[in-house]
């Protein structure tokens, strides 16, 4: 029996309400464990990792690093209409991020001999993570790699789990290569993060690393920061639908059982105004939940779906920007209404024909998005996480002229003698007589 919260929102308890909104991450419950794997990284290098996949993974590995020949055997593996569709969404994902690139430099005279400026430039190295475990995730090599390849990043390498007969899914290993990536190692989990952080014997050390994954690798992104950044956290995926009675209870049902296949730990809640289309896609959802391909993580996942009714379109968008979700479905009948108000979304789909899985594969957005509640905090992954700023200044003699005394006085206020003469001495002043 799949057990699902249906609820009137002002029936929620408070216990019920910081479930739905903390979604748990759990990430204090892995924090020794994925420092003291971090530590073996860092001091043992790929000896570390060699362990560690064979703990985890259950693959005894000499080298990590896929081969030319890996890759021939993957791309002749690969159906020529499968190879298509996968050329197809590279161009579009490809097509959306060349649109975001920024201006390489630019000025503006703020006042007369006073220029300032701004210069882009990418990170010098990136390590894409790619999940692995219960599904392979090609998709997500493409999301993270083209962005990087856009914005200019001179290496990029990608690191996602081997298989059992210590293999990469000839998919992922194809769609790196269209992708634009370097290198890709049979890496996964925390040894996988570490190796990037750190560099060791085989593995490159990365300025960034980018890419979803379990509580484990996200706990581990969080504490190598110090040594390398990182995106945001990415935990296990979550959508949130805002529907009114113009929605059509089939096709909620499936955007929530989408969702739920991920993982267990997957969240998917609708809030709507309509008790009807509530209980509608309820007995949808239980009904295609039996019919499932992944019927047990599904049901494992509903959990902890829940359903809410509101009583306004007003309580539904306050809930959304309190909940801050990784991918916002809007289902309305005035959707440019519910748009406007929203503060709070990894990224959001508008429509009865948007779902979930457009922006997962071919629309062209990207799908590595912040979880469990961080859009708040974080934007999904964009051009701009792979390029650092430096602002310019071009000042003349009558530019700084006109800003001297506002410098002085204010270095001096300061308690900081020497600005105030660095000043000083561009108009004849002398520090030492």
């Amino acid at each position: 029996m799949v057990m699902m919260l249906l609820k009137k929102l002002s029936d929620v308890s408070k216990t019920e309400m910081q479930k739905l909104l903390s979604r748990g991450s759990g990430l204090e419950d892995v924090e020794k464990m994925v420092s003291a794997v971090l530590l073996d990284v860092r001091t043992k290098g790929d000896a570390a990792l060699r362990e560690y996949t064979a703990k985890f993974d259950k693959v005894e590995l000499e080298n990590f690093e896929v081969s030319e020949e890996e890759f021939e055997k993957a791309l002749s593996s690969i159906s020529p209409e499968l190879l298509n569709h996968l050329k197809s969404a590279a161009e579009n994902i490809r097509a959306f991020h060349e649109a975001q690139l920024p201006e390489t430099t630019w000025f503006m005279e703020l006042k007369p001999g006073i220029v300032l400026g701004q210069k882009a430039t990418p990170l010098e190295s990136v390590g894409a993570y790619a999940p692995g475990g219960r599904a392979s995730y090609p998709s997500t090599v493409l999301m993270t790699v083209i962005p990087a390849r856009v914005a200019g990043v001179e290496q990029v390498i990608v690191c996602t789990p081997p298989r059992q007969d210590g293999s990469i899914h000839p998919l992922t290993l194809t769609a790196a290569k269209i992708a634009g990536a370097d290198k890709v190692f049979k890496l996964g989990g925390v040894q996988a993060i570490g190796a990037m952080a750190y560099g060791t014997e085989t593995v490159p050390k990365v300025d960034k690393i980018v890419g979803p994954g379990n509580v484990f690798v996200t706990s581990a992104k969080m504490q190598i920061r110090g040594v390398a950044e990182i995106d945001f956290p990415a935990g296990p995926s979550e959508v949130l639908i805002i529907a009114d009675e113009s929605a059509d209870a089939v096709m909620v049902a499936s955007d929530i059982i989408a969702q739920a296949e991920h993982d267990p730990s997957a969240v998917s809640i609708l809030i709507t105004c309509s008790d009807t289309l509530a209980e509608g896609v309820k007995r949808e959802v239980l009904a295609q939940a039996e019919q499932a391909a992944r019927s047990s993580i599904v049901k494992a996942s509903l959990e902890n779906a829940a359903i809410l009714t509101a009583d306004s379109l007003e309580q539904c968008i306050d809930f959304s920007n309190r909940f801050a979700p990784e991918h916002l479905e809007i289902m309305v009948s005035e959707p440019d209404f519910v748009l406007d108000k929203i503060k709070n979304a990894g990224s959001i789909f508008i429509g009865n024909y948007a779902p979930v899985p457009v922006g997962d594969y071919a629309s062209g957005t990207n799908h590595v998005l912040p979880t469990s509640g961080y859009a708040k905090l974080y934007s999904g992954l964009n051009i701009n996480h792979f390029i650092k700023y430096s602002s310019i200044q071009k000042i003349s003699k009558s530019g700084l002229e006109s800003l001297k005394e506002t410098i002085i006085a204010l270095a001096e206020e300061e308690g900081l003698q020497a600005h105030a003469d660095a000043i000083r001495t561009r108009f004849g002043y002398k520090p030492c007589k």
